[in-house]
């Protein structure tokens, strides 16, 4: 008889670094508007899964959902493209 495999514990990941402006300006700008701490953490860990969906194809760019084609009728460049239209800014009537 065999044992059923034991279920791989997901331990939780620590990170500790330290940024410098000269590094990477804009995220440094971004992140030291917060105080130290939850706040600030909240933040980066937003940015990092947002990019996370960019890099991914995932959450469109402004300028990258719809494109026009040859015929000049509009196409849709991937599913995400009908996700990020539902937080869209109203449209004027």
């Amino acid at each position: 008889m065999t044992q059923s495999p034991q279920p791989k514990v997901l331990l939780p990941i620590r990170l500790v670094f330290k940024l410098e402006r000269a590094e990477h300006p804009r995220l440094y700008d971004d992140l030291i508007r917060f105080h130290k701490g939850v706040k600030r953490v909240s933040r980066l860990r937003l940015l990092a899964y947002d990019g996370l969906l960019a890099q991914h194809g995932l959450l469109a760019r402004e300028g990258r959902g719809d494109r026009e084609t040859e015929s000049g009728t509009r196409s849709e460049e991937g599913a995400s493209t009908v996700t990020n239209e539902l937080f869209a800014p109203a449209i004027d009537r």
